[in-house]
This record gives structure tokens, C-alpha cells and sequence, in this order.
């Protein structure tokens, strides 16, 4: 429809003579791709078509089947007439980039003929050897033969040339008509008029909308007073009557119906996953039932047949406007709902949610208002500028329904009870960036009717219609979100965390990346543009002489995927079917699969490269400086990687040893390419560098075989019959059952200790793992026996000598005799109401020291007293 209007306007313009005349021959068929000499305006005597030249007319006679050239000529020299004199409506030249386009696509097409011919001769000129310097010479054959091939080869490059040279032309043709639309609806969107807070302004506009008005009223009566009209109206009366009263029913009660039957469901069912899909699929009625009734209104109106080409234009117009007020109304439901279908995409209250239907809804009013007065530009007497102006009020109301938006986004940074979201939450990224957006749809609230009062109309429209466009775009993208999410959910049965895993992020980011075009036509970018997006992403971009594509990486993630099944089945057969058979331990085998699946992973790799066309040879000086990398920052990483290598081929250790190193002592249980992972008998895993393992000194009890041996420290009391002892610790070793008899059980006096006699029992355990079982176990055993053979098991003892206790006593009994003098202590300020404390009787000390009236009378030898 903007094109049909843009190209009445330009065809109304008298300088656009000549260059529209070459436009419409460029577009209405004559050099078409594909199209013959003679298709090409061959009456056409005034324009000069230049000389085709001789390699042009070689990769056209040696290309059959391939591009014209002279009519691509034709055709480039009549489209740089149309873009030298600019004179060429916005439509016209819209089309002529389409026939450029399709011109180039032939031209690329064209790039790859004989491909594989040329390869082949490629390799045949290089199986020659290299060409003779200058100076030297060759055999006469191979100089006959190099030469042969060397024509061979220029005359197949000859069309491939020419195809390069082609759409090298076609693209800067395409890029100057794209900077000729972006120049026109620059200068479109700021061009300036008289301002609409004039009254006098109004004047012409309301006189064109009046004239509309009475050509409605002039249909209507001429259709009314036709007999053939009346006779026709009073035939389909009656249907036409049913039909409209149907559709009146749906617009006003259609909404209340789909919205009780979700609550219902809601209700009765629970806010299960395959309810809350269920639910969400019949609010969908709630859009489908009152845009239903509204078409069959304008479906009873229509078979009255009363009216004329302007009523049937506001009628087809009509169900446009009932999409735009009922989607709006839909999307706000969802967005501020009333009935918690999903979950919320915003924090807000009831009143808030309220006042965001409500103004949705207005959003919604005024789109359908805007495609009205477009319908009634292009269909009636009125202007684009008395448009324009009558299109203000419009603006105002989006304006104010954009402003209320815009605050009710911002108000949801702040959560529905007006305290701050914590950023460090699950929800701050998403609330802030709702609160970015809902700040700019403030602030373009208030620019957009600025810059129309100020005569920038068009201005003001689009930054007003664009932010609600694009406010509708994201409620629809929110809303596909959460309902996808859900519906993963449920067929994956992840009732609790289907919504909030990578999956859903996923699914969010791809239905982002997909409303992204949508984002950029609101935005004003142009069909043409996506497209050229669109090719360019196809086509690829250039590594070094390679170009990927996006087919190349699908190639790529098949192949890859192939050969990595290949190799975990592989893998699969080696455990289960193969290894298991053989003489293999368990280290040796886990080495043989680790080997396997890295050969395997790095094969598939190298042959998925290979297969999407990726030539490895330019990755070369790529390869280089990662070496330099890998010398220098990487050599950490490259260490640990090889002696993880090392690891696997020596087999030092294996996963299920028993090793210390380092200070760590436990089972080894992974052994990657870059680390080993052992767990202690803490419980907890420890992750060691290979290269710690390596260069550092390691111990590995089990490497040979499971024995080990345990040492078990034995006292007995002094006076023990020590044969006896060591017969019973022998008789305890040899009788539990994980104990080797072969070496036999040591028990070794190893010395007089000082509180004990001291013995050890050293013997060698079948399963080393056993170690601290079988240890409790003859520990309660030694017990055992010893109380039965009445066998002490000491206690450390103390001795105590008082070198003087004549002193000790005279301390003591100088109190009670009168001979020591105790002086008292100096009184302190202020505590003289606190008595000093009674001095400590002789017996009272002398029971704290533990000592008897004996010691006082002077008991015990002069030697001193035990």
C-alpha cells in the first residue's frame, strides 16, 4: 500500500519523464535475466548501447546456456541513466533493484561453471612441476604439454571473468538504488510543514475529511434509492441480518467467554503444565472470537450491497482496524493480566495492571484510527499533508498510550510493592533492561508530538508508532517465551525447572534472533535490506582462499557428529565386547579407550574441516602464532597435556590405585589429558596437574599387586614373661583370615620403653584396602588375649621427689607457733569498708598441699620423702 503511494506521488511530479519511461521499460520485462538480444527494447533507437567486447563475447559463446551479456549491458546502462537523473519514483526503482538482483544471482551462479574442470587442470599444470625459471629451459613435451593445458585453462576462465566482472557491476548498481531509497525516505521522514497547533491549518484537512464524509452519504443514498440495490437488499435481508447479529454476539461476548473458560480450567484443573498450555491456547479466543464477529458484520454489511468503492474500501479496512484494537487488547491481557495464565512477565499491582490493559488497549485504538485515515488517503480525495494533519489527534492519543506504557516498565524495576529488585537476582538483567525500555518510551513519548508541533508530522508519527510497534513486538516475543518454555516443560516432564533451564534460555535467545527483521522493518529498514542481509549471511564470509558458509557449518555439525557416534561406538565395543577378553588390566584398558577416543574426536574434526571446504593449509600463519602462543603462555597447559599423555602410555599409575603424592594419599579415580583426579579417604577429590606427577615423586602402593604390609605397636607391663607375649601377638597375627602365612607374621621385641615393654607385629595383608579393618580387628584380639592370659597392658606412671621438705614444713608451721611475722597489706582508697581477708590456717595449707600430720613431725629418711 506505501508503495501504490509513493507511486501516484512521483508520477504526479512532471520531472520524472524520461528516467520513469527507462525505469518501467527496466521493470516490465525488457532485460530480464535469461532474456535473448531481441528481448531487449528492440525498438529502441535512441539509446546508445555500447559495444559488447571480445571477452565478453567469448564467455557468452563458450557459456552456453549462461548470461547474456549484451542485454546485461543494456540493462546496466539504462539503470545508470534512471540513477544519473533521479527522476524515477520510489516503487519504480524498488523493482529495478529486484532485476538487478535477480542479475546477480545469475552472475554468482555463473562464477562456479566448470569448477571441477578447471581443478582438474589446475592439478594436471602442478603434476608438470614447477615452470622453468627465467634463463632455464625444459623438455619439449612438458613445455608442449604446459603450454595445452595452460590455453585449456584461460579459455575456461574466460566466462568466469567475465561472471566476476558482471556482478561486481550488479552489486554497486544494487548499492547505489539502496543509498537512493535510504537518501528519499531520510528526506521524507524530516521534511516540515506548517504546524498543526495553527488553527488556520486545519482549514483544507477538515474540508477534505468533510468531503469524504458526504461521499459516504452519497454512496449510501444512490445504492438506496437503485432499485436493483433495493430489490437486492430486500432479497438478502434476512441472512444478512443473522450473519451481522452473529458477529455482534462474538465482539461482546466473545472476550468473556474465552477468559471464564480459562479460569475454569485454571481453577478446577490446578496450575499444572498441560493446564496452564491448555489455558493459554484458549485465551488465543479471546483475539480470535471478536476479530471472527467483526468479519461477519463487514460480511452482512457486504451482502446488502449498499454502498460504493469508498465503503467497500472502509470496509475492507475494518477487520485491519479489529486486529489491531482486539491484538493489542490480547497482548495486554497477557502482558498485565487479570487472570494469571502464565506467569507474569512484570511486577506490578492490580491497579497497575488495570491501567496497563486499559492503555494497551488505547495503543491498540490508535493504530486502527492511523490505518484508517492511510486506507482513506489512498482511496479518496484527501492529501498526504491534510493526512498528515488529521493524523495529529491520532498522534496524541498514541503518545499519551505510549507515556503510560513507558512508566509502567519503569515502575516494574522496582517490583509490584516499590522496593528495588536486587540486581544480583535471577530477575535483575531482565528488570533493568525493562527499565531502559521503558524509559526511552517516556522520552520518545515526549519528542514524538514535539516534533510534530513544530511541522515535522511525519517525524512525529514515526517516533510514536515505531516504539509502540516495537512495545508490541516484545509483549508477543515475551509471550512466545514463556508458552514455549512450558510446552518444553511438559513434554519433557520437567514440571519445576522446565521453565528456568538452558533450554528455555535457548528458546528465548532463538525466538529473539527471529523477531529481529520484524524489530528492523519498524525501524525503518526496507524489505531490500534483510534480503541483502539474508544473501550476504548465505554467501558467506572469506578465511584466507576459503569461504564458509552457513552450509559449511551444517555440513560441518553432521559430519562431526557422524564420526564422534562413530567413535563412542568404537569405544562402546572395546569395553564391553573386546577388552574385557584379554590379558589387559583395568589401567591398560582405560588408557586404550582414553587413546581411542581422542584419535577418534580429532579424526572426526579433521574430516568434517576437510568435508565443508575448509583448506587447512591457510590456516598455516594461524598455526604459527598459536605455537608462539603455546611456547610462551600456553606451556603450562601443553606440560600437564603431554605428561597426561605420558600417564597413559607408561601407565605409572591407574584409575583405581592407591597412591601418595605431594602430601595427598588416595585412590586414583580419573586420569585426564590434562589432570588426575584422586580421592582421599576424606571423601573429598583432589585435582593434580599430570606434570606434578611426573616430575614429583610418587608412591603407589598397589601398583604391582592389592598386599601390603601392617605394622601394629604392642606394651606390655614391666614384669611380663615376654616369650609368652610374643607367643600370643604371633598366635593373634596368624589367625586372621586377610593375613599372608607366606612370608609368616613378625613379632619383634623392639625394646624397653619407658613405661612399657615394647613390641611390634609387622605382617603382610592380602588386600591392602583392608588395611584399617584388619588393623581394629587384631587390636580388639590383643585385648582379648591378654585378659585371659592376665597379661597387664601398662598405664604411664609419675614419681614425685621433694629435694627439701624440711623448708616445705618450717613454711607451715611458722604460723601456728608465732615465729613468722605476715604482714599486712596496704589498704586501697576507697575499699576500706572491705575487711581484709583471714589469713589461711596451717591445716587448711597443708591439706591443699597434700601433706599429713607425719610429714610435719619430720617423718621419712634424710633422703627425702616419696
Amino acid at each position: 500500500m506505501m508503495r501504490l503511494l509513493l507511486l501516484l506521488s512521483f508520477l504526479a511530479t512532471p520531472v520524472a519523464g524520461q528516467a520513469q519511461s527507462l525505469a518501467d521499460d527496466l521493470v516490465n520485462g525488457a532485460g530480464e535475466p535469461g532474456a535473448t538480444v531481441s528481448d531487449a527494447n528492440p525498438g529502441d533507437e535512441g539509446t546508445t548501447v555500447p559495444a559488447v567486447t571480445d571477452a565478453l563475447e567469448a564467455a557468452s559463446l563458450s557459456l552456453p546456456g549462461g548470461p547474456d551479456y549484451e542485454a546485461w549491458e543494456k540493462v546496466a546502462s539504462q539503470a545508470e541513466d534512471v540513477l544519473d537523473s533521479d527522476g524515477a519514483s520510489s516503487l519504480a526503482l524498488e523493482q529495478l533493484r529486484e532485476r538487478l538482483a535477480d542479475w546477480r544471482i545469475e552472475f554468482q551462479d555463473a562464477q562456479s561453471t566448470n569448477s571441477g574442470r578447471i581443478d582438474i587442470l589446475r592439478r594436471q599444470i602442478d603434476a608438470l612441476g614447477p615452470a622453468p625459471a627465467e634463463g632455464e629451459t625444459e623438455a619439449v613435451e612438458l613445455a608442449q604439454r604446459r603450454d595445452e593445458l595452460t590455453s585449456q585453462l584461460s579459455r575456461l576462465l574466460v566466462p568466469i571473468r567475465a561472471a566476476e566482472e558482471a556482478y561486481i557491476r550488479a552489486d554497486g548498481l544494487i548499492g547505489e538504488v539502496d543509498a537512493v531509497l535510504r537518501d528519499r525516505q531520510t528526506r521524507e521522514l524530516l521534511d516540515v510543514g506548517p504546524s498543526p497547533l495553527f488553527p488556520n491549518n486545519w482549514a483544507e484537512p477538515l474540508e477534505q475529511l468533510g468531503g469524504v464524509g458526504e461521499t459516504l452519504r452519497s454512496n449510501l443514498r444512490s445504492s438506496w434509492e437503485n432499485q436493483i440495490q433495493q430489490a437486492k437488499l430486500s432479497k438478502n435481508a434476512a441472512p444478512a441480518l443473522i450473519v451481522a447479529l452473529i458477529g455482534l454476539i462474538l465482539v461482546i461476548r466473545g472476550r468473556g467467554w474465552s477468559m471464564r473458560l480459562s479460569e475454569r480450567l485454571l481453577t478446577r484443573s490446578g496450575r499444572q503444565q498441560r493446564t496452564v498450555i491448555f489455558a493459554m491456547l484458549v485465551s488465543v479466543g479471546q483475539l480470535l472470537l471478536p476479530q471472527i464477529g467483526l468479519v461477519l458484520i463487514v460480511v452482512g454489511v457486504t451482502i446488502t450491497g449498499i454502498g460504493g468503492l469508498l465503503t467497500d474500501q472502509v470496509l475492507q479496512t475494518i477487520p485491519v482496524m479489529g486486529i489491531l484494537i482486539f491484538g493489542a487488547r490480547w497482548l495486554g491481557f497477557h502482558s498485565f493480566p487479570k487472570i494469571e495464565i502464565l506467569p507474569p512477565p512484570l511486577e506490578h499491582d492490580a491497579a497497575q495492571r488495570t491501567s496497563g490493559r486499559l492503555w494497551a488497549t488505547m495503543a491498540g485504538v490508535s493504530g486502527a484510527l492511523g490505518a484508517l485515515l492511510l486506507s482513506l488517503t489512498a482511496f479518496s480525495g484527501i492529501t498526504e499533508e491534510a493526512a498528515a494533519f488529521l493524523n495529529f489527534p491520532v498522534l496524541l492519543l498514541g503518545a499519551v498510550a505510549l507515556f503510560r506504557l513507558g512508566q509502567l516498565l519503569v515502575v516494574h524495576a522496582r517490583g509490584g510493592a516499590g522496593e528495588e529488585i536486587d540486581e544480583h537476582s535471577s530477575k535483575g538483567f531482565r528488570a533493568r533492561v525493562v527499565h531502559l525500555i521503558g524509559r526511552a518510551a517516556v522520552l520518545l513519548a515526549l519528542a514524538g508530538p514535539v516534533m510534530a508541533a513544530l511541522g515535522y508530522l511525519k517525524a512525529g508519527d514515526f517516533l510514536i508508532s515505531a516504539p509502540l510497534s516495537t512495545l508490541a513486538v516484545l509483549a508477543v516475543v515475551s509471550l512466545l517465551q514463556r508458552f514455549f518454555s512450558h510446552l518444553y516443560a511438559l513434554f519433557f516432564g520437567r514440571q519445576a525447572d522446565g521453565t528456568d533451564g538452558l533450554v528455555a534460555v535457548l528458546i528465548s535467545f532463538l525466538i529473539m534472533l527471529l523477531a529481529l527483521p520484524l524489530l528492523a522493518l519498524i525501524w525503518g529498514a526496507r524489505t531490500a535490506d534483510l534480503t541483502e542481509l539474508w544473501s550476504q549471511f548465505m554467501g558467506g564470509f572469506s578465511i584466507g582462499e576459503s569461504t564458509i558458509s552457513p552450509s559449511n557449518f551444517l555440513l560441518f555439525a553432521v559430519v562431526f557428529v557422524l564420526g564422534f557416534m562413530v567413535t563412542r561406538l568404537l569405544q562402546g565395543a572395546l569395553r564391553t565386547s573386546v577388552l574385557p577378553k584379554t590379558r589387559i588390566d583395568t589401567g591398560g584398558q582405560t588408557a586404550i579407550l582414553s587413546g581411542v577416543s581422542y584419535i577418534g574426536i580429532f579424526l572426526a574434526a579433521v574430516i568434517a574441516i576437510t568435508a565443508a571446504g575448509i583448506d587447512l593449509s591457510s590456516l598455516a600463519i594461524v598455526a604459527g602464532a598459536l605455537s608462539v602462543g603455546i611456547g610462551f603462555g600456553l606451556q603450562t597447559i601443553v606440560s600437564n597435556f603431554v605428561s597426561g599423555i605420558i600417564l597413559l602410555i607408561e601407565r605409572p599409575i591407574s584409575e583405581g590405585d592407591w597412591i601418595s603424592s605431594g602430601g595427598v594419599m588416595g585412590i586414583v579415580k580419573k586420569i585426564s589429558v590434562r589432570s588426575t583426579r584422586i580421592e582421599t579417604f576424606d571423601k573429598t577429590d583432589v585435582i593434580v596437574p599430570n606434570a606434578d606427577l611426573i616430575s614429583g615423586q610418587v608412591t603407589n602402593y598397589t601398583k604391582t599387586n592389592m598386599s601390603g604390609r601392617l605394622l601394629i605397636p604392642v606394651g606390655v607391663a614391666y614384669g611380663s614373661d615376654t616369650r609368652k607375649v610374643a607367643e600370643v601377638l604371633q598366635g593373634v597375627a596368624e589367625e586372621h583370615p586377610i593375613v599372608i602365612l607366606n612370608p609368616p607374621p613378625q613379632v619383634v621385641f623392639t625394646g624397653f620403653g619407658a613405661d612399657s615393654l615394647d613390641f611390634e607385629i609387622r605382617v603382610i595383608l592380602r588386600d591392602v584396602f583392608s588395611i584399617i579393618v584388619v588393623q581394629t580387628e587384631i587390636r580388639h584380639r590383643i585385648a582379648e588375649r591378654f585378659k585371659e592370659e592376665g597379661i597387664e597392658i601398662p598405664f604411664a606412671q609419675r614419681d614425685l621427689w621433694l629435694r627439701n621438705p624440711e623448708a616445705l614444713g618450717d613454711a607451715i608451721r611458722g604460723p601456728r607457733a608465732g615465729g613468722a611475722v605476715v604482714e599486712a597489706e596496704p589498704v586501697i582508697p576507697g575499699t576500706e569498708a572491705s575487711p581484709p581477708e583471714e589469713p589461711e590456717t596451717p591445716s587448711r595449707a597443708a591439706a591443699r598441699a597434700g601433706l599429713t600430720q607425719d610429714d610435719f613431725e619430720g617423718g621419712g629418711d634424710g633422703g627425702g620423702d616419696r
